[in-house]
């Protein structure tokens, strides 16, 4: 079974680091996403091999809504610390409610 929220999401991380790069020429944004967006790739490989096998893609989002989360409280802004922050509460109680399953 493959993980296409866990590859969506990921595509969607690295996405953003672009927009970000390209907009105000972020190269700690271009980074950032794509080890994140890599990782989280990864993390759905490991899912869609062993749907049992949730934990790095869940330590992964945590690690993402912890830093966005934190951002996004700072400065209040939606776009893009609020919209991670959303996408990885998300995939967190995703793959948090499959981990106790």
């Amino acid at each position: 079974m493959t993980d296409y929220p866990g590859y969506i999401y990921s595509l969607l991380v690295f996405t953003g680091g672009v927009i970000g790069y390209v907009k105000a020429g972020s190269v700690i944004s271009l980074a950032a996403s794509s080890v994140f967006g890599a990782a989280g790739a990864y993390g759905a490989t490991l899912v869609s091999r062993d749907p049992k096998n949730v934990v790095f893609s869940l330590v992964v989002s945590l690690v993402l809504l912890l830093i966005m989360g934190s951002r996004f409280s700072k400065s209040g802004k939606f776009m893009p610390a609020g919209l991670v922050s959303l996408l990885s509460l998300l995939m967190v109680a995703r793959y948090g409610y499959r981990l106790l399953q």
